[in-house]
C-alpha cells in the first residue's frame, strides 16, 4: 500500500524513517520577488512523484501567494525557461534528484508582475477572533499577511522580517514597546480582555466637536481596542494613546509601576467621562468597600469610617517578620487582622473618657465585580538602606472564595444607614491600606519596583482619615450607590482569576508582562509586548515566585526574580458575566472606526508596496560649484536609466549649471573612488535590472558624472581598475594633481607605462613608476613582464610617475632622491598653529655664527619693540636667508655639488656642521601635503618660499634627535635613521670648538642626542620632561655624527581666513614632517614666536577645545593629523628633570578642605626646603600669602587625602618619587614644624562628644611610634578625658571623613583589640590618617522625635555639602503623569 504523506509532512522535511518508503525530494525555493524576502528560504520536502503542478500549489500555499501569479526556476541556472505550471510530470522526471540531495529553486515575477497575495478566505479580517464561533479559525498558522509583499513564515527558525507584520497564530495582536514601556503594554492588553471593559468602551461615542480626537484618551483607547480586535498586524504602536496622555517620547524611556499606571489611568478616564454613561464605569467594575474601625476593649463602644478601594495591597512579608505569606488566602487573612492598641498607644475612648486598650482592624464590606490583588513585592531595606524585591513564592487560586473574609452584618449595617456616627480620630488609621485610597496624594509601590521614598511603611503615613477626606474626587465615600446592591450570599463570592500581570526584575527595574485567560475559551496567553503565545496552567504556577526550598528570611535572595505583581479576578455570577462584542454586533461608531482604521491599514500597506519596489542607493556628484555632493537616490525599479538620470540631475540641482545630456549615471565604489562600469546604450533598461533588483542596501553606489559640452564621455568597461597617476618634477620637487588612468589587471608593467605616456606626455623609457599600496608604503615598479596584478593593484591604485633624464634613477630606489621627495610628502602634515597674544622681540638677541675660512660673524638683527605680524616676520625672515644665501656663494663655502645647483634638494646629507644653516632663520620649500600639492606651492610661492627660488638652497628641514618612526612594511629603508638637531640659537662651525651659549651648556651638547629606543610605545604624558630630551652627545670628539642624518621638512605660512576660525594674524599654517621631535619643532618655531624654545610651551588643542600641554620633547607628532590645532603659550617650558607640580593648600577645618592655589615646577635633585623657598614668593606674588618658611609644610596629596609629611631634607626622586601630574599640599602651621623624622607618624584626631551630639576640630598629633597605649595617652593628655575611659576609632572614607553625628556613635568600630596601629582594622601606616575619640563614660543626648528630625535635616544639608553621603538616597523618578489638557505646562524657570 502506497503511503500518502499528511500535508504538514509536505511541508517540514523529515528523515527517512522507512527503507521501503517512497524516495522524496528535498526542495530549497528563495523568494527573489522582493528585497524583504530574498534572505528567506521556503524547505519543502516532497515525494518523488509529485507533480510540477502540485509542486506550484504547495508553494503557493507555503509562501501565501496565488497559484499562478509567479514562476519557479532552477537556481542554479535562472537563464532557462520556468517550469511548467500545469506540467503533470513528476519531480523526479523533470530533472529533481531525490535522496536528500537539495534542488535550488528561485521564486520569481511571472510576466514581470509580483505575485499576488493570498487572500483571506476565512473572513478573520473582519472577526475579532475573540468569541466561541471564531476562535477555530485562527488555530494553526494564518494565511501570510500581505501588507508588506514579503514571503510568509519559513521554516527557517530565524526571526523574519514577515513574524513582525503577520498576525500571531493565537489570532490576537501584541503591542509595540516604545522602549520602557511594558508595564503600560501589560495593563492594555489585560483591559482590552476584560469583556465589560472593553464594551463599555465601544459604547461610548466620540464626539469631535467638542474635543481634539489626538488628546482624547477614551477615543484613543477606542481605536487601540479596534485595532487589537480587527488589525492583521502581528503588533501595532501604542503612540497615539501615550500622545493622549500627555507624554513626548522621553516619556517612553521611564519606567513605572503598573499599578500606579492603573491608578492614573482610571482617575483620568473617570475625568473624561464625566457626564456621560460611563461616569461611573470604574468604580461600577473595580470599586469595593471597608470599614476601619477601632472597638474599646472596655466598652464596646466602636468607632468606624467606610471607605472605598480600587485594589488590596497584600503584603508578601510583614515588616522585622523572618518568614513570607505563603498564599493569597494567607495575605488576605493578616490583612484584616486586627492589632491591639494597648500601653502607650492606648486609644482615648469617647464613651469612658480615658485611654483604653483597643482593637483596631479593617473588614471588608462590599467586593468589587473586578477584584485586584497588588502583591507588595517592593520593599526598603533598612539594613542595607536600599530598595529591594521580594521575590518570596506565594500561591493564588484560579477560584478565589471572598466569603471567609467579608462581614455581613457591617455591610447590611451600611446599607441601611447614610453616614456612620462616629468619624475616626485623625491618625487612626490602619497601614496596610495605604494605596488604597482614592486620592491623587496616594503613595504606592513604583517604577518596575523602584518605590517612592518612605512609601508603603507605617512611619511615613500622612493623615488619610481626616474627616475633610470624607469625599475624594467627587465621590462620597459615606453613600451607598444609586444603585443599591444586592446582597449576596457567601456561596456567590467566588471570583475566578483572568490576569496575572508579571514582574521581571530587580527592584532597580525590569520587564512586566501579561498573562492572560481569554473568557470565549478559557485559554491563557502570555502577552508579551508584540509576542503573544498560548501558555499552559504549569507557566501560571512558575509566576508563584520563590524556589522549592524553605522560606525562610534569606529563601527570595534565591528565587527566581519573575513572579506575579498584579492579579484580577472576576466575579463568577452568570447574570453579570459579559462575552466579548463580536464585529457584527459592534455599534455604527465603532463600525465606522473600523472602516475608517480598515482603509488607513489599506494605504499603508499600498505604501508599503511602493517601498517594497523602490531601488533606494546612495548617489554622489563631482558638482562644478560645490564640489563633492552626496545624497539618497530613491528609483522605482521600473524607472528606465534615462529617468532615474533626470532624477538625479534634478536631486543634485544642477540645472541651470550643466545641460542635462552632459551628464550620466554611472557604477561607482565611494569607499575606493573606483568607478566601476558605465551604462552605453542601456538608458531604457529598468533600474531594477541594471542595480540588480530591489535590495536593503548595495555593495555599490551611483555617481552623476559631468562633463563640459565639447567633451565626450569615456566608456567605463567592467574589470577596469582606477588608477591615479602623480606626476612628480624632481626639479622643483613638486608633485602635480592626480590623472585618472584606467587600467586592466592581466596588463604587463611596459604596457602600463605605455598608457601613462599616452595619458600625461612623458617618456616611457626612462619613466620610473612607484606604487603606494598602503600609507606610506612605496613599491618601485621596475619588472617589465609582471602583471598588474601581481604587483598588488587592486580597484582603486594610487602611482607616482617620474621621467627625467637625471642620474637620480642610478642608485638604488630608497637613496635616491624620488624616495626622499615622495617619502616626505607622505609624511607631511599640516598643522594650524595660534601664536601667543604677546610675544616679546627678542630675535635681535640671537645671532647667526658662521666661519669661513676665517672668523666672520654676519648679526642677525631681529625685530626689537611689539611683536610683529606673521607676514613681517615672514618677509624679514627670507630677505635675510637671501642676503646670507649670496654671501655663501660669493665665500664659495658650499662644497657640496647639489648645493652649487640651483636645484638644491630639501634632502641633502650634510658631513660637517660646515654646512648647517639655521632652520629657524629660512623658509623652508614647499611641501605637498597629501593631495594639496598645487595649492600649497601656489602660497608658498606668494609668502616668499617659492621652491624654484634659486637663492633658497638651504636645508630648511629640522633633524630629529630620536629615532624616526619609519611605519613602511615593505620598504628597505632602515628605519633607525637617527639626526642632530640644530642648535636654535648658533650656528657653528666644527673648527672653532663649542660657542658657550646664555644658559652655560656648550652647543654640541645642546645639538645633538644620543640614540634611544626608551620612549617607544610610551604614552605621552603632560607634565614631566623627558629625561632623554636631547642633552647627551651623540657626536663623538671631532664633532662627527655618530648616525646619518636626515633633515625633516618644515614649512610655515600665515593663515588664511579661509583656514581657520581663529584670528589669521595670530594664526600659522605649518606643514611638516611628522617625525620631528617635538624640541625639533619648538626650534622652528622660534622665529614667529620671537622667543627661545625654552620660553614658550606647546598646547594640543582638542576637539572640545581642551588644551593639554605637549612637554615630552624627544617624541614625533606622529600622533597628530592634518588640520590639528596648536596653541603657544609664553612661559618657561620644562627642562631635564623638571615635574609640573598642581599646590592646594589643606584646610582641615574649613568645609572645602582642599584649595588650589598656584602651579609650580620642582626639579630633580632639589630639596624640599629649596621647592619651599622657590614657591613662597610665588604664592605670595599670586596668592597673597606671606608666609613663613618655617611655619609650611609640604606633603603628598592623594586624591583628596593629606598623606606623607615632607621634611626639609627630604631630596625629590631620592627621597620622594616625583611624576607626571602631581599633586602637593601645602599646609600652614600654628607652631613650628614638630615632624622631624620619618620614623614620627602624623594622625589627625578629632573628638566626639554624645552629650552635646557635636564633633570638635581636627587636632594633629605626632606619634614616636605606631603603639596604641602612646596615641591613647596622647589624646587623654590633650583632652583630659581618663586613660581607661577614652576609645577612639579610625574614619572611613576620605578625608575628612565625614559622618552624620547620629551615626558616628554606634557605626565606627570603636576601641578595636589591637596594641599597634599598622594591623587590622586599623591599618594605620602613613601621616593624614583620621581618627575619631569619645568619652566611653558620656551618655548621649535624649532627642525627641522633632530634635531628632531636625537634626537629621540639618546634616543631611551639611554633609551634601561636602558631598559626602549621609543615607541612602533613591534615584530619582519622574512621577506618573497623565495630563487631560493634552501635556504639561512648561516652566519658563526650566531653560
Amino acid at each position: 500500500m502506497e503511503m500518502v504523506p499528511s500535508e504538514e509532512n509536505q511541508f517540514v522535511p523529515k528523515e527517512i524513517q522507512n527503507a521501503a518508503e517512497e524516495p522524496r525530494v528535498l526542495c530549497i525555493i528563495q523568494d527573489i520577488t522582493s528585497a524583504k524576502t530574498v534572505n528567506e528560504r521556503l524547505t519543502l520536502n516532497l515525494p518523488a512523484s509529485t507533480t510540477l503542478s502540485k509542486l506550484y500549489e504547495d508553494v503557493a500555499h507555503k509562501a501565501g501567494y496565488v497559484n499562478g501569479t509567479f514562476d519557479l526556476a532552477w537556481g542554479n541556472t535562472p537563464e532557462m525557461a520556468p517550469l511548467d505550471h500545469n506540467s503533470e510530470m513528476s519531480l523526479s522526471d523533470s530533472g529533481f534528484e531525490p535522496g536528500g540531495k537539495r534542488n535550488f529553486l528561485q521564486l520569481t515575477d511571472k510576466d514581470g508582475e509580483q505575485p499576488q497575495i493570498a487572500s483571506d478566505e476565512s473572513g478573520t479580517a473582519d472577526s475579532s477572533g475573540l468569541d466561541d464561533s471564531s476562535q477555530e479559525r485562527f488555530i494553526g498558522p494564518l494565511p501570510r499577511d500581505g501588507t508588506a509583499g514579503c514571503s510568509g513564515d519559513y521554516s527557517s527558525p530565524s526571526y523574519s522580517y514577515s513574524s513582525i507584520l503577520s498576525k500571531s497564530e493565537t489570532g490576537y495582536v501584541g503591542l509595540v514597546n516604545q522602549a520602557m514601556t511594558c508595564y503600560l503594554n501589560s495593563l492594555l492588553q489585560t483591559l482590552f480582555m476584560t469583556p465589560e471593559f472593553r464594551n463599555a468602551l465601544y459604547n461610548w461615542e466620540f464626539e469631535e466637536s467638542e474635543e481634539d480626537p489626538v488628546t482624547s484618551i477614551p477615543y484613543q483607547l477606542q481605536r487601540l481596542f479596534v485595532l487589537l480586535q480587527t488589525s492583521k498586524k502581528r503588533a501595532i504602536e501604542t503612540t497615539d494613546v501615550t500622545r493622549s496622555f500627555g507624554w513626548d517620547s522621553s516619556e517612553a524611556w521611564q519606567q513605572h509601576d503598573i499599578q500606579e499606571l492603573c491608578r492614573v489611568m482610571f482617575d483620568a478616564l473617570e475625568q473624561k467621562w464625566k457626564q456621560t454613561e460611563q461616569a461611573d464605569l470604574i468604580n461600577q467594575l473595580y470599586q469595593g468597600k471597608l470599614k476601619d474601625y477601632v472597638r474599646c476593649l472596655e466598652c464596646g463602644y466602636e468607632s468606624w469610617r467606610i471607605d472605598t478601594y480600587l485594589d488590596i495591597p497584600l503584603v508578601i512579608r510583614p515588616f522585622g517578620a523572618s518568614q513570607a505569606y505563603g498564599s493569597v488566602e494567607e495575605a488576605l487573612q493578616a490583612f484584616i487582622q486586627p492589632e491591639t492598641l494597648d500601653g502607650p498607644n492606648q486609644y482615648f475612648c469617647e464613651r469612658c473618657k480615658k485611654k483604653c486598650d483597643a482593637r483596631k482592624g479593617l473588614r471588608f464590606l462590599h467586593f468589587p465585580y473586578l477584584l485586584t490583588l497588588q502583591l507588595k513585592r517592593f520593599d526598603f531595606d533598612y539594613t542595607t538602606m536600599h530598595r529591594i524585591k521580594l521575590n518570596d513564592r506565594m500561591t493564588f487560586p484560579e477560584e478565589l472564595d471572598m466569603s471567609p473574609f467579608i462581614d455581613v452584618e457591617d455591610e447590611v449595617l451600611t446599607s441601611s444607614n447614610v453616614k456612620s456616627s462616629t468619624v475616626l480620630p485623625p491618625g487612626a488609621c490602619n497601614s496596610q491600606v495605604t494605596s488604597l485610597w482614592k486620592s491623587p496624594q496616594t503613595e504606592s509601590c513604583t517604577d518596575s519596583g523602584a518605590e517612592n521614598e518612605g512609601s508603603c511603611h507605617s512611619d511615613q503615613m500622612s493623615n488619610d482619615f481626616s474627616t475633610d477626606d470624607c469625599v475624594d474626587e467627587g465621590i462620597c465615600l459615606d453613600s451607598t450607590s444609586s444603585t443599591e446592591r444586592v446582597l449576596k450570599p457567601k456561596s456567590l463570592l467566588t471570583f475566578e482569576l483572568f490576569s496575572v500581570m508579571v514582574h521581571s526584575g530587580s527592584a532597580a527595574g525590569g520587564h512586566y508582562y501579561a498573562c492572560i485567560k481569554s473568557f470565549s475559551d478559557g485559554q491563557w496567553y502570555s502577552f508579551n509586548d508584540q509576542h503573544v503565545s498560548k501558555i499552559t496552567q504549569d507557566d501560571i504556577r512558575k509566576t508563584y515566585g520563590g524556589s522549592s526550598g524553605s522560606r525562610g528570611y534569606y529563601s527570595s535572595a534565591f528565587a527566581s526574580s519573575t513572579n506575579a505583581y498584579m492579579l484580577i479576578y472576576r466575579l463568577k455570577d452568570p447574570s453579570r458575566n459579559a462575552k466579548y462584542l463580536a464585529v457584527d454586533d459592534f455599534p455604527e461608531h465603532i463600525k465606522s472606526l473600523v472602516q475608517k482604521e480598515k482603509e488607513s491599514e489599506e494605504q499603508e500597506k499600498r505604501q508599503r508596496e511602493i517601498e517594497r519596489n523602490t531601488c533606494k542607493i546612495k548617489l554622489f556628484c563631482m558638482h562644478p560649484v560645490k564640489m563633492m555632493l552626496e545624497s539618497k537616490l530613491e528609483v522605482h525599479k521600473d524607472k528606465t536609466l534615462r529617468e532615474a538620470t533626470e532624477m538625479a540631475y534634478k536631486l543634485m540641482e544642477l540645472e541651470g549649471v550643466v545641460p542635462l545630456d552632459c551628464c550620466r549615471l554611472v557604477k561607482y565604489d565611494e569607499f575606493h573612488e573606483y568607478l566601476e562600469r558605465s551604462y552605453e546604450g542601456e538608458e531604457d533598461t529598468p533600474m531594477g535590472l541594471l542595480l540588480g533588483g530591489v535590495k536593503s542596501s548595495y555593495m555599490f553606489d551611483l555617481l552623476l558624472e559631468t562633463r563640459r559640452p565639447e567633451q565626450v564621455f569615456q566608456p567605463y568597461k567592467p574589470g577596469e581598475v582606477m588608477v591615479k597617476v602623480h606626476v612628480v618634477d624632481l626639479k622643483s620637487e613638486t608633485i602635480a594633481s592626480p590623472i585618472s588612468v584606467r587600467a586592466y589587471l592581466n596588463q604587463t608593467i611596459t604596457e602600463f607605462k605605455q598608457l601613462i605616456a599616452q595619458a600625461t606626455g612623458l617618456s616611457a623609457e626612462t619613466m620610473r613608476v612607484v606604487l603606494e599600496r598602503c600609507y606610506n608604503d612605496l613599491r618601485l615598479l621596475y619588472v617589465p613582464n609582471k602583471t598588474l596584478k601581481a604587483e598588488g593593484f587592486f580597484r582603486s591604485n594610487k602611482v607616482f610617475v617620474e621621467s627625467s633624464e637625471s642620474t637620480d634613477h642610478q642608485v638604488a630606489f630608497t637613496d635616491s632622491l624620488l624616495w626622499k621627495l615622495l617619502d616626505r610628502h607622505g609624511n607631511t602634515i599640516r598643522l594650524l598653529v595660534l601664536l601667543p597674544e604677546q610675544s616679546p622681540g627678542t630675535l635681535a638677541n640671537r645671532t647667526l655664527c658662521q666661519k669661513v675660512g676665517g672668523d666672520s660673524d654676519v648679526p642677525f638683527d631681529g625685530s626689537k619693540g611689539n611683536r610683529k605680524s606673521v607676514e613681517a616676520i615672514l618677509e624679514e625672515s627670507t630677505e635675510k636667508l637671501k642676503n646670507l644665501s649670496l654671501q655663501q656663494q660669493q665665500q664659495g663655502s658650499s662644497t657640496s655639488d647639489s648645493q652649487k645647483s640651483s636645484d638644491a634638494s630639501d634632502f641633502e646629507h650634510i658631513e660637517s656642521p660646515t654646512q648647517e644653516a639655521d632652520s629657524n632663520s629660512s623658509l623652508c620649500v614647499a611641501a605637498d601635503n597629501r593631495e594639496l600639492e598645487n595649492r600649497i606651492r601656489a602660497t608658498a610661492g606668494s609668502s616668499g618660499g617659492a621652491s624654484s627660488d634659486p637663492e633658497n638652497h638651504f636645508a630648511c628641514e629640522e633633524r630629529s634627535d630620536s629615532e624616526v618612526n619609519n611605519d613602511r612594511s615593505t620598504s628597505s629603508v632602515d628605519s633607525d635613521i637617527l639626526s642632530s638637531s640644530h642648535s636654535s640659537d648658533t650656528l657653528c662651525n666644527a673648527d672653532s670648538g663649542p660657542i658657550q651659549l646664555a644658559n652655560g651648556l656648550d652647543s654640541h651638547s645642546i645639538t645633538s642626542s644620543r640614540r634611544s629606543k626608551a620612549h617607544e610605545g610610551k604614552k605621552e604624558t603632560w607634565d614631566t620632561a623627558e629625561e632623554d630630551s636631547g642633552t647627551d652627545s651623540e657626536y663623538d670628539d671631532n664633532g662627527k655624527s655618530k648616525a646619518e642624518a636626515q633633515y625633516l621638512y618644515f614649512r610655515a605660512e600665515p593663515c588664511s581666513q579661509d583656514d581657520s576660525s581663529w584670528d589669521a594674524q595670530k594664526c600659522l599654517v605649518v606643514h611638516v614632517d611628522k617625525r620631528i621631535t617635538l624640541a625639533a619643532f619648538k626650534q622652528n618655531l622660534e622665529p614667529y614666536v620671537g622667543v627661545t624654545s625654552t620660553q614658550f610651551k606647546v598646547f594640543r588643542v582638542y576637539a572640545n577645545n581642551q588644551e593639554f600641554e605637549s612637554v615630552r620633547l624627544n617624541e614625533t607628532l606622529s600622533s597628530f593629523s592634518d588640520d590639528n590645532k596648536i596653541t603657544i603659550r609664553l612661559g618657561r617650558a620644562l627642562k631635564k628633570g623638571e615635574y609640573r607640580v598642581k599646590v592646594y593648600q589643606l584646610l582641615v577645618n574649613e568645609p572645602e578642605p582642599c584649595k588650589f592655589l598656584v602651579d609650580t615646577v620642582f626639579a630633580k635633585g632639589m630639596t624640599v626646603r629649596q621647592s619651599k623657598e622657590e614657591l613662597l614668593p610665588q604664592l605670595k606674588e599670586q596668592c597673597k600669602l606671606d608666609l613663613s618658611i618655617d611655619r609650611v609644610r609640604l606633603r603628598k596629596k592623594t586624591w583628596k587625602n593629606p598623606g606623607t609629611v615632607f621634611l626639609d631634607y627630604h631630596v625629590y626622586e631620592e627621597d620622594i618619587s616625583i611624576s607626571s601630574n602631581w599633586e602637593v599640599f601645602l599646609e600652614v602651621l600654628n607652631e613650628p614644624e614638630k615632624m622631624k623624622s620619618m620614623s614620627q607618624l602624623a594622625v589627625l584626631t578629632r573628638r566626639w562628644s554624645p552629650a552635646t551630639m557635636k564633633l570638635g576640630p581636627f587636632q594633629e598629633v605626632i606619634l614616636e611610634s605606631s603603639s596604641v597605649e602612646e596615641l591613647k595617652e596622647k589624646l587623654s593628655e590633650m583632652s583630659g578625658i581618663p586613660l581607661e575611659n577614652l576609645e577612639f576609632a579610625k574614619g572611613r572614607g576620605t578625608f575628612p571623613c565625614d559622618i552624620s553625628v547620629l551615626e558616628i556613635h554606634q557605626d565606627l568600630d570603636w576601641n578595636p583589640k589591637v596594641s599597634t596601629l599598622n594591623v587590622w582594622p586599623l591599618y594605620i601606616c602613613d601621616d593624614g590618617a583620621v581618627v575619631f575619640y569619645r568619652d566611653s563614660t558620656e551618655e548621649p543626648m535624649e532627642l525627641s522625635e522633632d530634635e531628632r528630625n531636625e537634626l537629621m535635616k540639618k546634616e543631611s544639608s551639611r554633609l551634601l555639602k561636602t558631598g559626602h553621603r549621609v543615607s541612602y538616597s533613591p534615584r530619582k523618578e519622574k512621577a506618573l503623569k497623565i495630563y487631560l489638557d493634552g501635556g504639561p505646562a512648561k516652566d519658563p524657570g526650566q531653560d
